[in-house]
């Protein structure tokens, strides 16, 4: 049974500490102004310090945006304007149109809802558009739907892939960032099974539990330690007054933040005092880094509760995609009924979260894909989050996502804009090649 009142101490308790940090805020900014006015710029500096701190504890880390105007594409500067596609009660599609004659391959970028909003992915679309016509989808804060509206479970989230790659049309490639990588890989199984046409011309698999058992981690084995009575029981808490989804249960966003920070506290305050150390010292290039990095970390979002026991219990527990028995709006989920969509699968060797091999599942599940359409890269240095941000993504994941895209969409009888000189492409590895393994022979 959800809880009834933590939410709601939760949201009195932030209130109260808005309200300390706030007057911290204030009192430290008079001394340092009163400091510095009499010439002590070092103590003034201290307690600047200590009042940018204090304002981060009375901030509210609401909804980010994505901020991208612009971008580069070869020596031009192309203004690009974030639009609302389609809408749905619990996640919209936007579309990052730039203005520009190109043809990119487009590119269905499916966010994780996990904890953090789509903006999470800002560096990927960014990495993304210059040679890419980006859409991205922007799931909700469940607090912010009514309750009246109804439930949203893996079979829904299912269901508003399956519209999204309707909307855009068969010449989509999609990609999954961690958590929808086994729905999407859902969604595409059901639209083979339907003969529908608006199959995507490929799939790219990124960091996702696909088969949660073939790379356990702490994530894994905690799923595996406790019941579902206890997930239905200590997560799950009903939305307060004061919020539009007043009554809904749901997973709040400020239990999974203190999931997120407690795998990795040390680091965490690790952190906190370097940012502290670089504020009194000046530097604030190196602080601002770390402020927008941590602006980013700690705004987060509610799950329903549905979504979240749902994936905690047949994804992770039963582990029902891996093993066939996936039934989502009671069609069953077979990814062998794949046939025209390539398969590109990536996975960190340093990922704590995603284990390798939890990835690369989707090729024995998508067993009658051409064996010249399975490709699989393994970064080796890379954690969970350096597969999808930062130097070793543009380096050496992008160029070859980029080059799987638009060879599978050439092979097809599509052509494209030449990619900016500025740009490298890298061929992704065909499985076999990579793994040291067959690709998965057809069935019979």
């Amino acid at each position: 049974m959800p809880l009834d009142w933590d939410y709601a101490a939760h949201d009195a308790g932030e209130l109260g500490l808005k309200a300390t940090a706030a007057f911290g805020t204030i009192y430290t900014g008079m001394i340092a102004h009163t400091f510095n006015a009499m010439g002590y710029r070092a103590l003034a500096t201290e307690f600047a310090a200590a009042s940018n701190m204090y304002a981060r504890g009375a901030k509210n880390y609401g909804k980010p945006a994505f901020n991208l105007p612009s971008i580069k594409i070869d020596d031009l500067i192309v203004p690009v304007h974030e639009e609302v596609v389609l809408t749905k009660n619990f996640g919209n599609l936007l579309h990052f149109r730039r203005e520009t004659d190109r043809k990119d391959p487009k590119i269905l970028l499916v966010a994780p809802l996990s904890g953090h909003y789509a903006t999470l992915l800002r560096g990927t679309v960014a990495g993304f558009l210059p040679h890419h016509d980006v859409y991205v989808t922007d799931w909700a804060n469940a607090r912010d739907v009514p309750r009246e509206i109804g439930k949203f479970d893996i079979g829904d989230y299912t269901r508003y892939l399956i519209d999204y790659m309707d909307y855009l049309g068969p010449d989509t490639h999609v990609v999954a960032v961690c958590q929808p990588g086994p729905l999407v890989l859902a969604a595409v199984s059901l639209m083979a099974s339907q003969n529908s046409p608006n199959q995507p011309l490929s799939m790219t698999i990124m960091g996702s539990p696909i088969d949660p058992a073939a790379g356990p981690t702490a994530v894994t084995r905690f799923a595996d330690d406790h019941d579902m009575d206890w997930f239905e029981q200590h997560p799950i808490s009903l939305v307060p007054l004061g919020h539009p989804g007043f009554g809904r249960a749901v997973y709040p966003g400020y239990k999974q933040l203190t999931a997120f920070l407690g795998m990795n506290l040390g680091r965490h305050v690790r952190s906190q005092m370097e940012m502290y150390e670089h504020l009194r010292k000046g530097d604030g290039e190196s602080a601002d880094k770390k402020i927008a990095f941590y602006d980013e970390y700690l705004s987060v979002l509610d799950m329903t509760a549905e979504f979240y026991l749902d994936t905690i219990e047949k994804i992770f527990k039963k582990r029902s995609l891996a093993n066939g028995s996936l039934f989502i709006e009671n069609q069953l989920v077979d990814p062998s009924n794949i046939r025209r969509t390539a398969l590109f699968t990536v996975e960190g060797g340093k990922d704590d979260i995603c284990a390798p091999g939890q990835t690369a599942a989707a090729h024995r599940l998508c067993n009658n894909i051409s064996q010249l359409q399975h490709f699989h890269h393994l970064e080796p240095d890379s954690g969970h989050y350096g597969i999808f941000e930062g130097r070793r993504f543009l380096s050496e994941i992008l160029p070859r996502i980029a080059s799987f895209v638009r060879q599978v969409a050439v092979d097809k009888g599509l052509n494209y804009s030449e990619i900016p000189p500025n740009t490298r492409l890298i061929p992704p590895n065909l499985w076999g090649s990579e793994a040291g393994l067959p690709a998965p022979a057809p069935r019979p």
